[in-house]
């Protein structure tokens, strides 16, 4: 039986870690209630200066400024296309790679490896990287937003530890049912795997979504730019404002500090909402694939 000194140290403790953990949280969580709150703020709020937590009047200026064309709504479903088809190559190119290499009767398999962890350390370059995106003519192409980034060294890598990991006695009972190595790695394989494609999965889908950097040196047509991009030509356009809004009734309607946390919610409600359907596999997943090497 435990005794009372240590009943109440086991209690101190849990309520020092309680209040750490709280503490980490609100740190973590006030940044993005500020975020939202200076969006749907009155500009008049905004300008006061201070830490604003809970607005109390709530205009939808910023919102109205942002979706006032149909930019923004051609460049979402840009993003999403980008999205959910780059995500697709993604997991299908990574799991081809990864499965003959988790297999230790493929031959040259530690040649591979050696190649695949070269391209961690060192890399082309950008100009190098254009010029090859260009003579496949891929520039002003969606597919240069998803064919340049279709593998992760890292994921892969991750990947072929994770099936490493299966029994090879289920994949040897499969090809004495009659399956071939296709029939194997999507029958076997990749159903036992589905914590750790969700979980690359879901890097694979941030990465998409936040593409910037390739989209402003690939892609020349503003109408085939994603959501990125359009947000920062929105964030730019209402710096403009600043000298216009003066002359108007209410002149802060175009606050561009509103728009921009606007825009960052714009950005980021869609990924926020996808993650919890995933979290679960999350952990799980990487830290199954980490295990052995």
């Amino acid at each position: 039986m435990p005794t009372n000194d240590n009943t109440l140290s086991n209690k101190i403790f849990d309520w020092v870690n309680y209040a750490l953990l709280t503490l980490v949280s609100l740190i973590t969580i006030i940044p993005f209630v500020y975020i939202v709150s200076v969006s749907f703020a009155a500009p008049s709020e905004v300008v006061k200066g201070g830490l604003l937590l809970i607005p109390t009047k709530f205009t939808f200026s910023a919102y109205k400024y942002i979706f006032s064309t149909d930019t923004m709504i051609r460049s979402i479903g840009v993003s999403i296309y980008v999205t959910v088809l780059g995500t697709l190559i993604n997991l299908i190119l990574t799991s081809f790679t990864a499965y003959p290499l988790a297999r230790a009767t493929l031959r040259g398999r530690k040649t591979f490896m050696l190649l695949i962890l070269i391209t961690m350390l060192f890399s082309g370059g950008m100009i190098p990287t254009y010029f090859v995106v260009k003579s496949v003519g891929l520039i002003n192409s969606y597919w240069s937003l998803m064919i340049p980034t279709a593998i992760s060294a890292f994921n892969l890598i991750v990947l072929k530890n994770f099936f490493q990991q299966i029994p090879d006695g289920l994949e040897d009972a499969a090809r004495i049912d009659g399956c071939n190595d296709i029939g194997t790695l999507f029958r076997i394989v990749l159903p036992l795997s589905m914590p750790a494609m969700a979980t690359f999965g879901l890097f694979y889908a941030v990465g998409h979504w936040n593409t910037f950097f390739h989209a402003v040196i690939y892609i020349n047509d503003s109408e085939k730019w994603p959501v990125q991009v359009v947000l920062r030509q929105i964030v730019l356009m209402s710096q403009d404002k600043i000298g216009d809004s003066t002359s108007q009734s209410d002149p802060t309607d175009y606050l561009p500090q509103t728009i921009r946390m606007a825009s960052i919610v714009v950005a980021t409600i869609p990924i926020v909402l996808v993650y919890p359907f995933l979290q679960k596999h999350f952990a799980k997943g990487v830290l199954l694939g980490s295990v052995k090497g």
